[in-house]
């Protein structure tokens, strides 16, 4: 543990620690690791074990599923592409994604998917980046026929059976009609997936090979992909999806013989990566260091200021701030921010410890990433615990409500 806590005060870090080892002491958390940093000083929790049996301690270099931690980083890929001016906003995605041209539209949500109307424009590039290209993830839908379908399709992760290959898995995706027209809602997660397929057609690259070339190597990332290879696979605990009536814990994934032991056929912009605790600080440092790393430019600042900022508009932030709301019951609270930038939640007015501002995103395996740049402060918690049970969402507003604390002016 680095202990030099200049920029926090030693009493409020005390305090995080006891905070957190209360939530692993009670049994509901086996281990987890949490990194907060403010300017150049850094300082690392490690506690507890690798199962919920015992097992090898916490590390500070554990590998964690990040799950939809996932989207603040690899939205990367495309501010790089915008950069270079081989993407641009506007631009309809059908030159990179012809499955998805002539799109047709839902008459109404829960509409059969034969009763359509024709998209009133094309998809952009700008509507995918935001997750309001027209389907999405969406809780207030369940059962009907378009999220039937979509569940069916295998185009959403967490089922029995893994996504398929990128071209297959657009291909089922283009012959759905679109939940809303183009631009016009704000809908979750399969954004994410998408902008994969697309940085790889607009870069000639797959997008796992595309994030390591010119994210992960550049930062020293060198624990983050989309799975483990064998020589670090100690390193990875279970997940697991306790019983939400009994508490019990079940394995969701395993370490060695689970989805994360092979490359997968599907490169999950919006869930897969794996990562540690400090890999995940240098990505949020860059962002807070306007798109630099050491000597090295990653992203332009206006690139970092355009994805750290509210893309919504009121209407879409209403209906974002509503679905938040309305299922507490699935997500303990979590996703309340306010507003969406580019695969992040952006903070747009003071609801908890946290300022207007802070950027980031929390994951269903028990994972939370954020940065402030008004306090230059990052925090990161995991654990490998899923959202079956409010457990670790629990811990996690706990760990913010407490890194807020530990700042030391």
């Amino acid at each position: 543990m680095n202990n030099d806590s200049r920029g926090f005060s030693p009493t409020g870090l005390r305090k995080m620690h006891d905070v957190l080892a209360r939530h692993v002491d009670s049994g509901k958390i086996p281990g987890l690791v949490a990194l907060v940093s403010r300017g150049n000083q850094t300082h690392v929790e490690t506690i507890g074990t690798m199962r919920h049996d015992g097992g090898p301690p916490m590390r500070r270099d554990t590998i964690f599923r990040m799950a939809s931690t996932s989207k603040p980083v690899t939205v990367a890929a495309a501010m790089i592409l915008l950069d270079e001016c081989r993407l641009r906003l506007d631009d309809p995605v059908q030159q990179w994604l012809p499955e998805l041209a002539d799109r047709r539209v839902l008459t109404r949500i829960d509409a059969p998917l034969d009763d359509t109307v024709a998209a009133r424009r094309p998809i952009t590039v700008r509507d995918v980046l935001t997750s309001t290209f027209g389907i999405g993830m969406d809780m207030t839908a369940l059962g009907t026929p378009i999220m039937g379908a979509i569940f069916e399709q295998g185009l959403t992760p967490n089922l029995p059976e893994p996504m398929p290959e990128p071209d297959e898995w657009l291909r089922r995706l283009g012959a759905l009609p679109l939940m809303h027209q183009p631009g016009e809602r704000w809908q979750y997660h399969i954004g994410n997936d998408l902008l994969g397929v697309l940085v790889a057609r607009a870069s000639g690259q797959s997008f796992e090979t595309f994030l390591a070339e010119r994210l992960f190597e550049p930062l020293g990332m060198k624990d983050t992909g989309f799975h483990v290879p064998g020589d670090k696979i100690d390193r990875l605990p279970p997940l697991y999806a306790p019983d939400p009536q009994t508490g019990e814990f079940h394995v969701w994934d395993d370490a060695v013989s689970g989805r994360w032991a092979q490359a997968p056929a599907f490169a999950g912009g919006g869930g897969g990566l794996v990562s540690t605790a400090d890999d995940y600080h240098a990505y949020f440092r860059m962002l807070l260091n306007n798109g630099i790393h050491g000597s090295e430019r990653i992203l332009s600042r206006a690139a970092v200021q355009l994805m750290t900022t509210n893309q919504l508009t009121a209407e879409q932030t209403a209906a974002r701030t509503a679905m938040a709301r309305e299922n507490v019951h699935i997500s303990f609270g979590q996703g309340q921010h306010g507003g969406w930038g580019y695969g992040m939640a952006v903070r747009t007015y003071r609801g908890d410890y946290a300022n207007i501002g802070q950027f980031g995103w929390d994951g269903g395996s028990g994972t939370s990433t954020y940065a402030d740049p008004n306090e230059q402060l990052t925090g990161i918690l995991l654990t490998q615990v899923g959202a079956s049970v409010p457990d670790s969402i629990r811990a996690m507003h706990d760990f913010w409500t407490t890194v807020y604390q530990a700042i030391g002016d």
